[in-house]
């Protein structure tokens, strides 16, 4: 990939994000001359084997960004607020994973296949997206070039995994207590939820982070304003409803969109997402052939099917898009923006 090896520091290490990240790393054999693993101070101490070497956490603090000229946080949005500008003032660039930059007008809000070339103009900072705004946005972005795009209606159904680990072990013990009988007490799920947690085991809860004052969730908001801002289509009309259900891994959405010129046969629409990078199409009714959550699991690629054109529109269509959240949706990007940078020489 590069003839040169840079100082890289993964931030938020020991989460399921941060672990992602270096399997990736790892896998795509990332040019790295040292690595930095970093975490809160509660983390720190543990032991971490990448490429065959044993690493000790760190817990992350200003003067751990010296020399480094990679950053990879995903540590919550709070560490990103207060360490992020420490690491760009010590020379890194960062890949930020969390929301605490994406609307900053002069950070980047980056999904490679999409919008590649709006690195050329980051400041030290680069966001990567919320994870399902990500696996519609490489859905949408080959028909949005060859027919425009109108509007976007989306429903998600959102893993638990998305809500870090501790999501994943509530599911598995509610699933567990239930099926032996026992009382379910809900911890953790809805996500900043300050007043109610529900049951998630056997149930759908159609809030992902806090309400808004106009009725949306944040988890929503979030995929309106990136779409928006990622497409660099501020009128683009976008709504959204983000619900959370008792799988995982792997996100799934039902999108609705309407294009700017209609006519498009649904074997076109097919045909542009085979030819784009970072999609696998699965349709085929005949054989009930369609992605599936189970299937996309430790998977780079978005998996779009049930493609069919609106009964009323002609300029309408349906899609199903599956992705892994973690994947795609968060370390996989999270890495492919740094090779862009490598890439594009802007680093």
């Amino acid at each position: 990939m590069s003839a040169t090896n840079y100082h890289v520091a993964v931030v938020g290490a020991t989460g399921a994000v941060g672990s992602k990240i270096l399997n990736i790393l790892e896998e795509r054999q990332f040019p790295i001359a040292s690595l930095k693993l970093l975490s809160s101070k509660r983390s720190a101490g543990k032991k971490i084997i990448f490429r065959g070497k044993e690493y000790t956490v760190e817990e992350a603090v200003p003067e751990s960004f010296e020399g480094v000229q990679i950053a990879f946080f995903s540590a919550g949005g709070s560490v990103s607020k207060n360490l992020v500008p420490e690491a760009v003032k010590r020379g890194a660039i960062v890949v930020d994973n969390t929301s605490a930059f994406r609307m900053d007008p002069d950070t980047p809000l980056v999904i490679p296949e999409v919008n590649e070339e709006d690195l050329r103009h980051h400041k030290g900072i680069i966001s990567n997206p919320n994870c399902s705004t990500i696996q519609m946005l490489v859905a949408l972005e080959p028909i949005r070039r060859k027919f425009g795009l109108k509007r976007v209606i989306v429903s998600t159904y959102q893993a638990v995994s998305g809500a870090g680990l501790t999501a994943i072990e509530e599911l598995k013990q509610q699933t567990k207590d239930i099926l032996e009988g026992k009382e379910v007490t809900p911890e953790i799920l809805p996500v900043a939820s300050d007043k109610k947690h529900y049951q998630i085991a056997f149930n759908a809860i159609p809030q992902i982070d806090l309400f808004q004052d106009n009725g949306y969730t944040f988890e929503e908001m979030k995929m309106i304003n990136e779409t928006k801002k990622i497409f660099h289509m501020p009128e683009l009309e976008v709504a959204a409803t983000c619900v959370r259900i008792p799988v995982i891994t792997g996100h799934s959405e039902s999108v609705y969109i309407e294009t700017e010129k209609g006519g498009a046969t649904v074997e076109e629409i097919r045909q542009l997402l085979r030819d784009f990078p970072g999609v696998t199409v699965v349709d085929d009714p005949e054989q009930q052939l369609y992605p599936l959550a189970t299937e996309c699991v430790d998977k780079s690629d978005v998996f779009v099917g049930r493609i069919r054109r609106d009964l009323n529109r002609d300029n309408g269509y349906h899609l199903w898009v599956v992705s892994d959240n973690l994947i795609k949706g968060a370390a996989f990007n999270t890495v492919q923006i740094a090779e862009s940078l490598i890439k594009l020489g802007l680093i």
